[in-house]
């Protein structure tokens, strides 16, 4: 599974996402840090609502980004840990 992280750089609350995730680098993802800064579209998009997490999906034509719950930024290691586990056997299922 292919997770993207959409972050800017000084925001400590994508930070603390970042660092949850690599945390969880046991668990099988993929995961790409995208800074919102760097392309006017995410930054339009995502100006308001970073740390937005997604999962990739491949749909029979295309590639797609669906955002995930949003997670409290005090949310513990276990429960990001859980929402990914979620993810990942909902994709094995489809």
């Amino acid at each position: 599974m292919k997770l993207v992280l959409y972050s800017k750089p000084g925001c400590h609350l994508c930070e603390g996402l970042e660092e949850k995730l690599n945390a969880a680098s046991h668990l099988a993802f993929e995961l790409e840090v995208r800074d919102i800064t760097t392309r006017d579209d995410w930054f339009q998009r995502y100006q308001y609502e970073i740390p937005v997490l997604c999962q990739v999906r491949q749909t029979e034509s295309d590639v797609v980004e669906v955002p995930l719950p949003r997670l409290s930024p005090r949310a513990p290691q276990a429960r990001v840990e859980q929402m990914i586990q979620t993810h990942l056997a909902q994709s094995k299922a489809e």
